[in-house]
């Protein structure tokens, strides 16, 4: 059960990730949509599982290694809420497969 303080917290990631995504940070996402789905941080807000959503889903292994790779959207995101937190958590991207569960659910239905 996570604690008031680490909801805000990942509400305040998600949203400055998201928006990061969209805006600053296009160069990573190598030409695919990206979604950041959730976001779950740790009881000491040190470390931040992030679930992002790639279309299409072809580009998933890419997206994930260019993430991977660039530690500077950590900075960029320390940039963005460092008034509102001590300590930036050290990020971890995974991916999330859920649509593409769903389709192939809806798929097997038919």
């Amino acid at each position: 059960m996570d604690s008031i303080r680490q909801n805000k917290v990942a509400r305040l990631i998600q949203r400055d990730l998201s928006e990061m995504f969209q805006q600053e940070c296009k160069e990573y996402t190598e030409g695919a949509m990206l979604s950041v789905t959730a976001v779950r941080v740790s009881p000491d807000l040190s470390y931040a599982k992030i679930y992002v959503s790639i279309f299409p889903s072809e580009r998933v292994e890419a997206v994930m290694k260019s993430l991977e790779e660039n530690k500077s959207i950590r900075f960029i995101l320390g940039k963005k809420v460092g008034k509102q937190m001590r300590i930036v958590p050290e990020l971890r991207f995974f991916v999330d497969d859920s649509l593409d569960y769903i389709d192939k659910i809806d798929e097997l239905l038919k």
